[in-house]
């Protein structure tokens, strides 16, 4: 049986944004958090460091990603190399939950879409505000949240405990139980949910029929077929994703 990060690394093999958000939007959280060139990024869990780069390009800063895989990071090192800024980021193998006590002094320090590095919303916010350097440093989290409250069914066929997401209203009410302003947010809508998840299906398939002796894939079958199935029938029509943008009392 593959491992969940396996299933993943060949689902989203030809995608850069591992999260449902455009290139587009992701220009706009560049633009909401209002960077400074030479300021310090940190980014957990950062995939194939698509945002980390993007802004070192953009808006000149300097960061340093953390992601559990070696096929991601080898990704967001060529997209460095690609966009000249391989001076500037750096990426790190490791468990974005076990930031290191010496990670700090950072002014943006962002987790997009792996809000489970620290047990949920809360415990994340909480893992990511001692490496921010003052009070003057932003917080960037990605994270779900219903936009309609879905049927029971939809809990199970997803994966997702009753209490793990809430309303938008109610992620703001976390925020704030977490003593951070939300101060800017940029969501996704049908469509980048549909060119995040949709394009995994083409990458599934073509994985599943150049690959008919592989020994995991009947459990990639299966996942493609569970990953289209949440999509058409809950995902696109109750789920919400943002990316928000949070000051830390």
């Amino acid at each position: 049986m593959p491992t969940e990060l396996r299933l993943h690394e060949i689902a989203e093999s030809e995608q850069r944004i591992l999260n449902p958000i455009t290139p587009d939007k992701l220009n706009l959280v560049g633009e909401a958090c209002r960077p400074v060139a030479g300021q310090r990024m940190l980014d957990l869990a950062c995939g194939k460091g698509e945002m980390l780069c993007q802004f070192a390009r953009q808006h000149g800063i300097v960061g340093l990603g953390v992601d559990i895989s070696s096929v991601f990071l080898d990704a967001a090192r060529a997209r460095a190399s690609e966009f000249g800024v391989a001076d500037r980021v750096d990426f790190a193998q490791g468990d974005a939950g076990e930031v290191p006590v010496d990670s700090v002094g950072f002014d943006l320090v962002s987790c997009i879409g792996a809000t489970w590095i620290g047990g949920g919303l809360t415990g994340t916010l909480e893992l990511m505000k001692p490496a921010l350097s003052g009070p003057d440093g932003l917080l960037l989290v990605g994270e779900p949240y219903w936009i309609d409250e879905p049927p029971e069914q939809a809990y199970t066929v997803l994966g997702i405990e009753r209490d793990e997401y809430t309303s938008l209203a109610g992620t703001n009410h976390r925020f704030a139980n977490a003593d951070c302003e939300l101060i800017e947010m940029v969501l996704a809508d049908g469509d980048s949910w549909d060119r995040y998840a949709a394009a995994q299906w083409r990458t599934l398939s073509d994985w599943i029929r150049a690959h008919p002796d592989d020994p995991d894939v009947g459990a990639l079958r299966a996942f493609l077929s569970e990953s289209r199935r949440g999509h058409l029938e809950y995902v696109r029509r109750y789920l919400g994703w943002g990316i928000f943008v949070l000051r830390a009392g």
